[in-house]
């Protein structure tokens, strides 16, 4: 490996000695990171690309799944959100067990491990039918792993079915779930999240969810949307959060960076909060220090295809990055933020993209058991 001092300024130099040395870095350690460039940047994308091979041994996997969207139908009106719709909207749905159940049968067809569920916030929606469709997934191929329902999802269910945080999930539990996904997370500030989704649960109740969700052993993602009208300084608070609930509960199979998608949103149009927008650099430098960041206590650090494109997510993979997500089948939230790419990536060609980036393809389940080495 090169030496770090033939590249990096001498700060920067003693952050990544740190974290070639198995040392946490800080939160301010991190911000610097975030701020390196020229010959710096060289440097932390050396030592990101170098843990990860170290941890993962060149290895890069993905997941055979598909996405359901079950309804758009949404009373949350999140400012960075364009999927979500009134009921009265003539492009409003929600599906029915029916309809669900010939999905899932699709990706079981599809040689799929793992169908990703999440609706809108739909009034329509009692408790009931979020068990109901659990329970069609498990009765139709109970083989597939349920990943689904969002801690916002989870926390609507609550004010429907008027149970606590912790029955609640275990009767979603009872009922076939098997893992969640740790979306809703946006930005973990709560001042970033009064303006781009007021709506929502705040960041301690996002923390409860998972937490308890852990406890209960039922493991979770975790996510980060960036490059909209957030700082520096809250990614890495944001980073900062989800290393601590890793300590505390060991919960967490991956983490997930998702760029924000601006074409269509209303959040891009609001003068009074100016976008920060990410380009191509800052994106890598963020998916190194995630790595170095959470690489003690995370061991997964998941790229976006659909919202990067599948050539840049290939870049990605050697900027500490060791999962290319999965081939979803049925993309909606991105592409109606946007989203230039495509629905459905072939798992021959996710391998082939993933070996052209000098890097080993592995098909993998939710929580990362390998399937299958190519």
């Amino acid at each position: 490996m090169v030496e770090l001092n033939q590249l990096s300024n001498s700060k920067i130099e003693r952050i990544l000695d740190k974290a070639l040395n198995s040392k946490e870095i800080t939160k301010i350690e991190g911000l610097e990171l975030l701020k390196c460039s020229g010959n710096d940047f060289l440097a932390l994308q050396l030592v990101a690309n170098y843990l990860c091979s170290l941890k993962k041994e060149n290895i890069v996997t993905f997941v055979i799944n598909r996405n359901i969207n079950f309804t758009n139908i949404c009373t949350s009106s999140c400012k960075f959100c364009s999927f979500n719709v009134s009921k009265n909207h003539k492009e409003a749905y929600l599906l029915s067990l029916e309809e669900i159940k010939e999905k899932i049968l699709e990706a079981k067809d599809k040689n799929c491990t793992e169908v990703c569920i999440q609706g809108g916030l739909n009034p329509k929606v009692d408790f009931q039918f979020y068990l109901d469709i659990l329970k069609v997934v498990k009765s139709t191929a109970p083989e597939i792993h349920a990943h689904a329902f969002s801690p916002q999802e989870i926390f609507y269910m609550t004010q429907l079915n008027g149970l606590t945080l912790e029955d609640t999930l275990k009767e979603l539990k009872k009922a076939g779930l098997d893992s969640i996904p740790g979306t809703a997370a946006e930005i973990l500030n709560d001042e970033i999240r009064k303006i781009i989704c007021p709506k929502k649960i705040t960041t301690e109740q996002w923390i409860e969810i998972i937490s308890t969700a852990h406890k209960l052993e039922i493991p979770t993602t975790s996510t980060i949307m960036y490059g909209h009208i957030e700082s520096l300084e809250d990614r890495m608070i944001h980073l900062e959060i989800i290393r601590n609930i890793q300590k505390e509960t060991s919960g967490i199979t991956e983490f997930v960076l998702l760029p924000y998608v601006k074409e269509n949103p209303m959040l891009s149009k609001i003068r009074q909060y100016p976008l920060k927008p990410t380009y191509g650099m800052d994106d890598l430098k963020l998916f190194c220090v995630a790595r170095i960041f959470l690489n003690n206590n995370i061991d997964n650090i998941q790229c976006s295809w659909v919202k990067l494109g599948p050539r840049f997510a290939q870049i990605s993979l050697n900027y500490g990055v060791n999962d290319f997500s999965g081939t979803l089948l049925e993309e909606n939230i991105s592409r109606s933020a946007g989203a230039h790419y495509g629905e459905y990536l072939k798992p021959e060609e996710i391998i082939n993209i993933i070996k052209s980036a000098g890097k080993r393809p592995a098909q993998r389940d939710t929580v990362y058991n390998i399937i299958k080495y190519y």
